[in-house]
C-alpha cells in the first residue's frame, strides 16, 4: 500500500463548505453556482493513510460464510455439551470431576405384616341313606341343621320330596359364635347360645301343638323362647324350635318326628249342591293336590250318605287326585239321597301291603254335599 501527496487544489462552496474541484461551477452538494472567485484552497501537502483494502471474489465470501456458520456451531455444542452431567456408571470413578460424597437417605421403619387368622374350613357334608319312615324335618332334627340346607344340598324341591334308599348329603353344622349377653338378659337368655335350635316358618293350617308334636318339644318351651304369651300362630311367622329340650324317646336313637301336617286339600268336583239322575252310573270326586306325597301316603277319601241314615260310609286310599265313587254306592230307592264327602291326607304307620294302618297327616277339607237320585231297586240292608 502506497502513500500519495494531496497536491490537487480545491474549491470550497460558500454555502455549505464542501470541497470541490477546482474546474467545478456547480456545489455537487446543495446545488449553489460557483463563480469564479470562489476561495481555492490548496493541498496541505500532508500524507493521509489509507486503510488497507481487501478483495474477494463472491465464491470465496460464501465459502468464509460456511465455514464461520460451521464454527458457530461447534462452539454451541460444545457449549452445552459441557454444561450437561455427565453419566455416573456405577462402580467407576470419574477422574475429571470430583465425587461428591452421596446424601445419607433414611430408610423407613418397615411395617410388620399382621399375621391372618385362621378361617373355618366347611366340613364336608356326610351321606345319609333316607329310610321307609324318615321325614327332611326329622333327619334335619337328627343331624342338627336345618330343612333348607338340606335341599340346597341335595337340589330337592321346595317340599323336599324324598323317598326310601335315597342317598343324601347332610352339610354339617358350620360353627357360630355365640351371642353376647346384653346388661337385661334373663337367666333363659344366657343358656340359649347352649341350646342347638332352629328355625321353621309357619305356614298355613298350623298350630303350635302340632308343631310341638312334630319336633317333640313342648308348647311351653317353644312359649318360652320365642316370649310367647299365648298360643296363638299365624302363618308366616318365625318360630324358634329348641331342639336341646326334645321329649327323651326309647331306644338308643331318638326317634324320627313326622313332617309338619299338609294343609288341607281343595276340593274341585263336584260343586257343593250339585245334583245327579238316576241315569248317571258313577260320579268322579275331584280335589287339587297339597303336595308330592311320599310312598307312604295317600289321600283318604271318605263318603256319606246322610240320607240313608244307617251309618253308610265309604273310606278310601287313593294316590290319584280324583276318585269315582262305585256304582254300588248309588241309592237304590227314588229319592234324592245326600252325599257328603270329604279329603285329607294319610300316612301309613307300618310296613308291608296288607293289613296297613293309616294315621292322620293333615287337615280335613271341607265337607261338600251332594244329591244322587236311585234307581229304585229294592232297598237291601246296608250289614
Amino acid at each position: 500500500m502506497s502513500q500519495e501527496k494531496n497536491t490537487q487544489n480545491t474549491k470550497i462552496c460558500p454555502v455549505c463548505g464542501t470541497r470541490l474541484s477546482e474546474t467545478a461551477s456547480r456545489c455537487l452538494v446543495c446545488g449553489t453556482q460557483l463563480s469564479a472567485t470562489a476561495s481555492v484552497k490548496k493541498g496541505s501537502g500532508i500524507p493521509s493513510r489509507k486503510l488497507p483494502e481487501v478483495r474477494l471474489t463472491l465464491p470465496v465470501a460464501i465459502a468464509l460464510g460456511f465455514v464461520f456458520l460451521a464454527l458457530a456451531g461447534l462452539l454451541v455444542f460444545f457449549i452445552v455439551k459441557g454444561s450437561a452431567a455427565a453419566p455416573v456408571i456405577p462402580g467407576q470413578i470419574s477422574e475429571a470431576t470430583p465425587t461428591l460424597t452421596p446424601t445419607q437417605t433414611i430408610t423407613p421403619t418397615q411395617t410388620l405384616t399382621p399375621t391372618p387368622l385362621p378361617t373355618w374350613t366347611p366340613l364336608p357334608p356326610m351321606e345319609y341313606t333316607v329310610r321307609n319312615t324318615d321325614y327332611c324335618s326329622s333327619i334335619a332334627a337328627v343331624f342338627g341343621v336345618s330343612i333348607q340346607s338340606i335341599i340346597r344340598q341335595n337340589n330337592l324341591d321346595a317340599n323336599c320330596t324324598i323317598k326310601e334308599g335315597d342317598v343324601l348329603l347332610i352339610p354339617q353344622p358350620t360353627l357360630t359364635p355365640s351371642p353376647q349377653p346384653t346388661a337385661t338378659s334373663s337367666g333363659v337368655e344366657v343358656t340359649e347360645s347352649d341350646c342347638q335350635t332352629i328355625t321353621i316358618k309357619v305356614e298355613s293350617g298350623w298350630t303350635l301343638s302340632s308343631i310341638a308334636l312334630n319336633y317333640n318339644v313342648t308348647m311351653a318351651s317353644i312359649r318360652e323362647y320365642n316370649r310367647m304369651t299365648n298360643d296363638i300362630v299365624y302363618e308366616g311367622l318365625n318360630l324358634i324350635i329348641p331342639l336341646c329340650e326334645r321329649k327323651p324317646t326309647a331306644g338308643p336313637t331318638p326317634t324320627p318326628t313326622p313332617a309338619p301336617p299338609y294343609p288341607a286339600p281343595n276340593l274341585l268336583l263336584p260343586s257343593s249342591g250339585a245334583a245327579f239322575s238316576a241315569q248317571q252310573d258313577a260320579i268322579t270326586l275331584q280335589w287339587a293336590a297339597v303336595a308330592d306325597l311320599r310312598e307312604n301316603e295317600l289321600y283318604r277319601v271318605t263318603v256319606e250318605d246322610l240320607t240313608a241314615g244307617n251309618g253308610r260310609i265309604l273310606v278310601e286310599y287313593v294316590r290319584d287326585t280324583r276318585f269315582i265313587l262305585p256304582t254300588s254306592f248309588r241309592p237304590l230307592d227314588t229319592t234324592p239321597h245326600i252325599i257328603q264327602w270329604s279329603v285329607a291326607v294319610a300316612r301309613q304307620i307300618n310296613s308291608g301291603a296288607t293289613n296297613p294302618i293309616y294315621e292322620e297327616a293333615g287337615f280335613l277339607s271341607e265337607k261338600r254335599v251332594f244329591s244322587w237320585i236311585g234307581t229304585g231297586a229294592a232297598v237291601t240292608p246296608n250289614p
